[in-house]
């Protein structure tokens, strides 16, 4: 394999020195030790469930080219637009898909909680029955099962939880659960994970009972793990699914009314088999206008460290109240809402690498992304399927990065950060992610053995192209997915361009602690 010149990727373990031009840091791929193992599906996606149904999502931005479209954010009238469901047979979303695997699919958001499962092969009912907003027939959901199987992704879910699944004293029953569960093993379906509900935290937003709170949760949550435990006793049941908690999607902006993490737990006790959040960087203009983050901040460490922040806050809830259960992202991107503008463009795959190399240092099992191909966060466009930088940078971290995280030592550089794991099926070998985010200097990795180079670059950083050692990324024409080729490195310094992000992968680091 080779390696080009690419964007360091953000280093939490490190002095905070400052960064002279064509500073040099020096790293030791045969001694760095093993910090934390992530799953094998640790990079994994999601399928909205309004997607899967058809029904009205995050409106994408008009095309276009240049900072202007990024320089004036308008808050649109309307956010959303009606799409038809997705073609999850689409043969070049499959090979897209399938090229991500192993992974997870998560199949949920706020619309899931809503969806009336409808158990019969009939035309999807043209009536929404009482309770409900939107109506998943039996042909939609086979749909996804056959599409897990085909692209080597297991499935993550969630049930419904809106009124139409409550009795008359407005306890929430299974028999809906029971249905769709009952009929994804009836198609050669397994569910390997779910969450209840999606983000109880804003239980009011997403079609929970009115006056909904922490202990009406808590009674749900004991009677859904006692189905799931009879039902499907191998399904990990994740929760509380939280968002919005410790790091503010846009400081100073008041919120609706939570239910606290906290409270949840407290009323449910440690009943989860692995502790579950959201976390988005910002929030789009969609829903705030020129309120969220703007994107000409997205290289700046106080932009990238949300992420760990949000971490850490909920990290800390796990370990008082799920102490050694295993902590998963289950559903994350740029910004909540659809994605900002830059959502689409390279700028987004510094923060995209950065979050990876750094949830892998803490151990969190899993990072699923919102979403697969739908809206400006997706990462493949949804009208023509043609990967955006985010896919190409996920593609190589999913071929180079294995699951044995290691300690890349103190980097004295704070525009660049630095991660490195295991090689993929690479005994002994070490792949190392640098971010460069500075903008206008270079800086220079010194590796004591030979390897290969793959460097991610633009021409600009809202570019929605990206090239690979000077190569622009595209499909091929009959839409399969070209070679990705690193560049020979000898041992020596490496030479990390401004705004670059860059792989590096040594086969020869025999590194003890990836031997297996």
């Amino acid at each position: 394999m080779k390696i080009n010149s690419c964007k360091a990727l953000p280093l939490i373990i490190g002095l905070t020195l400052p960064s002279p031009a064509l500073a040099q840091v020096k790293v030791n791929p045969k001694t760095m030790p093993a910090i934390g193992q992530v799953d094998q599906r640790f990079l994994s996606y999601n399928i909205e469930a309004v997607e899967i149904t058809g029904g009205r999502f995050w409106k994408p931005f008009a095309s276009a080219n240049g900072a202007t479209e990024h320089a004036k954010p308008v808050q649109p009238s309307d956010p959303y637009q009606y799409r038809p469901p997705i073609d999850l047979s689409n043969a070049r979303l499959r090979t897209l898909a399938s090229a991500l695997s192993p992974a997870f699919v998560r199949v949920s958001g706020t619309w899931r909680n809503s969806t009336f499962f409808q158990n019969d092969d009939a035309p999807a009912l043209t009536t929404v029955p009482k309770g409900y907003k939107n109506v998943m027939t039996r042909a939609q959901w086979k749909g996804v099962v056959d599409f897990s199987h085909a692209v080597g992704a297991e499935i993550v879910a969630s049930v419904s939880i809106s009124d139409g699944t409550r009795d008359d004293h407005g306890n929430w029953t299974s028999s809906q659960a029971k249905e769709f569960f009952d009929y994804t093993k009836q198609v050669g379906g397994t569910i390997t994970a779910t969450e209840f509900m999606n983000e109880p935290t804003f239980a009011a937003q997403g079609a929970a009972p009115a006056g909904y709170d922490a202990v009406m949760f808590a009674k749900d949550i004991k009677t859904f793990a006692a189905f799931i435990r009879t039902e499907s006793p191998g399904t990990i049941f994740l929760g509380p699914g939280s968002i919005g908690e410790g790091v503010p999607m846009i400081d100073g902006m008041p919120l609706p009314k939570m239910i606290s993490t906290e409270e949840m737990l407290k009323a449910t006790g440690p009943i989860f088999d692995a502790f579950s959040y959201h976390f988005y960087t910002t929030l789009s203009e969609r829903c705030v206008g020129k309120m969220g983050l703007a994107w000409d901040k997205a290289l700046t460490p106080s932009y990238l460290d949300r992420n760990p922040r949000a971490e850490t806050y909920y990290a800390s809830l796990r370990d008082r109240y799920l102490p050694g259960k295993p902590i998963w992202l289950t559903e994350t991107g740029e910004a909540g809402c659809g994605g900002s503008r830059s959502a689409s463009t390279f700028v987004d795959s510094f923060r995209f690498m950065d979050q990876l190399g750094q949830m892998a240092q803490k151990n969190v099992q899993t990072v699923i992304v919102n979403t697969l191909a739908s809206s400006d966060y997706g990462l493949v466009d949804e009208d023509t399927l043609a990967p955006r930088p985010d896919y190409w940078a996920a593609l190589l971290w999913k071929r180079l990065m294995g699951t044995k995280v290691l300690d890349p030592g103190s980097i004295p550089n704070t525009e660049l950060r630095v991660y490195a794991q295991c090689m993929k099926d690479t005994p002994g070998g070490v792949t190392l992610i640098a971010l460069n985010i500075d903008q206008t200097s270079e800086h220079t990795l010194k590796l004591p053995i030979a390897g290969f180079q793959y460097t991610l670059s633009a021409p600009e950083l809202l570019s929605k192209d990206v090239s690979l050692n000077g190569a622009v990324l595209a499909l091929s024409i009959d839409g399969s997915i070209p070679k990705l080729t690193g560049k020979s490195v000898l041992p020596g310094e490496i030479s990390l361009a401004p705004r670059t992000i860059t792989f590096l992968a040594l086969p020869h680091a025999k590194n003890a602690n990836c031997k297996n």
